[in-house]
């Protein structure tokens, strides 16, 4: 398998020279040169396998370039029961007849992001191991990657992880886990601004090649080609768990910030699960519902990115959605350029109109937004009825899944984060505040650790060379 750029200049190349990278040089993201099908049979022969074997059966697809036997044992460390809390690790929860909701969120931060990165920081360490290799990845989050990086990566050799975040704008919880964290190889720095100001430095500094090659940086917000291959595990089991045979067809309904988990989604779809519907899920910010509903990608500005009660869908830019466009396009990187053109200077591509939008139904993707009133009731409504607590932002999903789902088509609904990591919310809700699990029972109260900065890349850059060479010193004594 070669990876290309959805930008088109970028010479192909295998999964392991594309893994740490984040960003391609030309400013493009990595895609596979094409997706692998699954055909009948051995789709068949995959809704008996447990979660490491399907795993090892869709990414030996993606990266072959690993020795099988090493890819099955980093699958087999990452998917545990001690991890994840189950043999299952994605389990399903059937709520009624036709409606289930995929539980992705046992893992050690809680959130589904976990899925992914527990794998990932196993990779990482093991290819650097191999070539001998150090990597300092630069990320950002609204929420949630954050610390599920920080708690995949702490401690890991050769690994130092430089995370940003919105200063005052993710919960208490959220907030908690990373700060509270003193390994001496993590780096919280708190931005003045809101996510996209992250994401924007974390774009403009894996732009700089000459920066990027010299202190090694690499991503893993979900950029990074491997986060998305590990999020297309949990659909064709999902799939598995509700359906007797493969000739029923599902629909999912994904909550979608920076349209990664939904991308993951759609390969699934594109590989030959029977996927009928992709729900994307909004909250207010509501910029990718806008474009499935009229075909208009207009990105919002800082000022007008407005803070809500599901916040790690705080995102007004979603970095994954070129990856979409490109296969909209039929993997036209010339036309995906000149979009993005657009895009990176601060303005909108509006799509309705052209063949473009008339092709998109293809896909299978429909949309719709909620609010914070809607959230609520929607919490409210799913314990009332089913005796289950789901956080604002599966809320946000059951939501709108709901109201777009066909009769007669199951419906997965992806549960994103525990309810504990939105306490107030569900205290509003239900009138009580949520269980904490074992361990995180003084979490807010515990000491924190983090540079507060202005959305400065420059400031970022400084930063990241003075603490390489402060551990460089360190190692030297």
């Amino acid at each position: 398998m070669r990876y290309l750029s959805t930008r088109g200049g970028m010479p192909p190349k295998t999964f392991t020279e594309i893994l740490l990278g984040g960003l391609a040089p030309d400013g493009g993201l990595a895609m596979p040169e094409f997706y692998p099908e699954i055909n009948p049979a051995e789709l068949e022969s995959w809704r008996s396998l447990d979660y490491p074997s399907l795993a090892f059966a869709i990414l030996s697809r993606f990266m072959d370039d690993l020795p099988a036997d090493d890819l099955r044992t980093l699958i087999t460390r990452t998917y545990t029961p001690k991890v994840f809390g189950s043999e299952e690790i994605t389990p399903v929860q059937t709520l009624e007849p036709g409606l289930h909701l995929l539980h992705l969120s046992n893992g050690p931060t809680l959130a589904f992001k976990d899925i992914a990165m527990q794998f990932l920081g196993n990779l990482f360490e093991y290819v650097l191991a191999k070539n001998n290799e150090e990597l300092n990845i630069l990320g950002a989050t609204s929420g949630d990657t954050g610390s599920s990086a920080e708690y995949a990566m702490r401690g890991k050799q050769g690994i130092r992880v430089f995370m940003l975040s919105p200063y005052g704008k993710m919960s208490a919880f959220q907030t908690a886990q990373m700060f509270s964290l003193q390994d001496k190889n993590i780096f919280n720095i708190a931005i003045e601004g809101v996510f996209d100001d992250c994401q924007d430095i974390v774009k403009t500094v894996s732009n700089d090649q000459e920066f990027k090659q010299k202190y090694h940086i690499g991503a893993v917000n979900s950029i990074n080609w491997a986060r998305i291959a590990a999020q297309i595990i949990y659909y064709f089991k999902a799939y598995f768990a509700v359906t007797r045979s493969n000739g029923e067809t599902v629909s999912f309904s994904v909550p979608s910030g920076n349209f990664g988990n939904i991308f993951a989604g759609h390969v699934a779809r594109m590989m030959g699960l029977p996927i009928r519907q992709l729900i994307l899920a909004t909250n207010e910010n509501n910029v990718l519902d806008e474009f499935f509903r009229t075909g208009l990608y207009r990105p919002r500005t800082t000022t007008e990115t407005k803070q809500t009660s599901s916040p790690s869908m705080d995102i007004s830019k979603a970095s994954n959605f070129e990856r979409f466009i490109f296969d909209l396009t039929g993997r036209d990187a010339t036309r995906v350029k000149a979009l993005w053109k657009s895009v990176d200077q601060g303005g909108s591509f509006d799509l309705s109109g052209t063949d473009l939008w008339q092709k998109i139904r293809e896909f299978g993707i429909i949309s719709g937004t909620s609010n914070h009133a809607e959230r609520i009731a929607t919490i409210s409504e799913i314990y009332r009825k089913f005796n289950t607590l789901i956080d604002t932002h599966t809320a946000d999903g059951l939501k709108t899944g709901m109201e777009l789902r066909e009769p007669d088509i199951p419906l997965i609904c992806l549960e994103t984060a525990l309810p504990v990591k939105f306490a107030d919310s569900i205290q509003e809700a239900v009138g009580f505040a949520p269980e904490r699990p074992a361990g995180y029972d003084n979490l807010e109260k515990l000491p924190q650790r983090f540079e507060r900065m202005a959305a400065d890349a420059g400031q970022i850059k400084r930063f990241i060379i003075n603490q390489i060479e402060s551990s460089s010193q360190d190692q030297e004594r």
